[in-house]
């Protein structure tokens, strides 16, 4: 069954009769749910049914967008009922877009805008860590422990912990063996992820970031460094992607 732009109610009413009526088996009618619609706007195909598809609404990434397109995106999205989550929203960005949506939400230091419930059911089985390593590293940390709140997650951000000065981090040490599921963000050199895997049993997640002198190359360095981290239970998202590692320990913490 090919992708439809719309789906009426009779549509769907007429697939869940068929159901009822044994015409139609069940996985039959999920394969054909799992091809619903999206909307269709001058810049954009909104995607309203993703949240059925991956267990997420589909997330708006702000940089490129002008404001109008993030309100008009974002409008359609809560038409459907959805919760909307924008990414990377500078100030000056999120203050044209609020102008139009008086009722969005926006947190400065994660750079992200929210149109939904100000408290969000918590969906999370456990915690979800978010550990920085320097101040510096926490607008990324800021992100994902922002995205993560939003996506219906328990979580802790314990800052300013990085590897030269490691009895701060050792101070949470029960914390960290508490959570289920573990962000590590740093730049620099990158060390703390392979720490922390080393103090756990839980996945962690490093994000690298681009803070960090020359040699640092804007987080390669880092990126490297937690990719050949000798910690097993440590993976690697992109670089500055609090983001993306937010989104994989929710659906870690979801299982």
């Amino acid at each position: 069954m090919g992708y439809r732009r719309r789906v009426s109610r009779e549509d769907l009413r007429r697939l869940l009769e068929s159901v009822r009526r044994g015409e139609t088996e069940t996985a039959a009618a999920l394969e054909q749910l799992t091809h619903l619609p999206f909307v269709e706007l001058q810049d954009a195909r909104v995607d309203t049914h993703r949240a059925i598809r991956q267990g997420v609404p589909e997330v708006v990434y702000a940089p490129g967008k002008t404001p109008g397109q993030i309100a008009e995106i974002a409008r359609t999205l809560h038409a459907a009922r959805q919760h909307v989550l924008v990414t990377r929203v500078e100030p000056g960005v999120a203050a044209a877009v609020q102008a139009e949506l008086a009722e969005a939400e926006y947190e400065p230091q994660g750079r992200l805008l929210w149109l939904g419930p100000h408290e969000v059911p918590i969906l999370g089985k456990g915690v979800i860590a978010v550990v920085s390593a320097g101040t510096s590293d926490l607008p990324v940390a800021a992100e994902a422990a922002g995205v993560a709140r939003r996506l219906g997650n328990k979580v802790e951000l314990v800052q300013d912990v990085g590897v030269a000065g490691l009895h701060r981090l050792l101070a949470s040490s029960a914390l960290l063996r508490s959570a289920r599921v573990i962000i590590a963000v740093a730049g620099m050199e990158g060390a703390l992820p392979s720490v922390v895997g080393g103090l756990v049993d839980k996945p962690v997640i490093a994000v690298p970031t681009s803070v960090g002198y020359g040699a640092a190359f804007g987080g390669i360095a880092a990126l490297l460094g937690m990719l050949t981290s000798c910690a097993s239970n440590v993976t690697v998202v992109n670089i500055d992607n609090g983001f993306g590692a937010a989104y994989v320990a929710t659906l870690i913490n979801r299982l």
